[in-house]
């Protein structure tokens, strides 16, 4: 009595599920049994079923709304030639006499390279210069190599091919040297008055 009104209220609900328990929902393969499988019988798993799948679709092309206005057959395309001018917008240029060169030409102007800049003299004095200064530093003695050193960067500063700026620099440290060793000696002639 129980079990009859559970199915009844199950069918009230769901009235698409059988009430009979005996009846399954499930479809069913002719090649899977439903009688119960013995453990020590194995059964080699069934392949899944494949499905083809549905045919495409194909799409449909409606006939053209009154609303659209059909294309005008006299219309042209871009791009194409739509007449009005037909020869091209200059015309033939004449011939002009033949220009005859004149009894003393002009020089025609080249492309030169520029001359190279000499870095001979310039080069030395900055050697003596720096050579100058480092003795210049340690001894007194120093000053003729810096003397060298201005002497020669004047005579480089002079000359068009030589390099100026090592010419310049030759010159600064020239005469720096020559003022560190003139402290060398003022200083060195100061010890000998207070010793003498």
């Amino acid at each position: 009595m129980i079990g009859e009104e559970e199915s009844a209220r199950a069918s009230a609900e769901h009235p698409d599920t059988p009430t009979d328990p005996s009846i399954s929902s499930a479809p069913t393969d002719p090649s899977v049994s439903s009688a119960p499988t013995d453990p020590s019988v194995s059964s080699a798993p069934t392949p899944p079923i494949f499905r083809a799948p549905p045919p495409p679709r194909h799409p449909v092309v409606e006939a053209p709304s009154s609303d659209v206005a059909p294309a005008n057959p006299d219309a042209t395309l871009p791009g194409v030639h739509r007449g009005g001018f037909s020869r091209l917008p200059t015309g033939p240029v004449g011939v002009a006499a033949p220009v005859t060169p004149s009894e003393d030409p002009v020089p025609r102007l080249e492309w030169a390279p520029p001359a190279p800049v000499s870095r001979g003299l310039s080069g030395w004095a900055l050697v003596f210069a720096v050579a100058g200064l480092a003795f210049s530093l340690f001894v007194g003695w120093g000053f003729p190599i810096g003397v060298i050193a201005v002497v020669v960067g004047i005579v480089a500063l002079r000359r068009p091919l030589e390099s100026r700026g090592m010419a310049v620099w030759a010159i600064c440290l020239g005469a720096l040297s020559v003022l560190y060793s003139a402290g060398w000696l003022v200083w060195a002639v100061s010890r000998l008055t207070l010793l003498g």
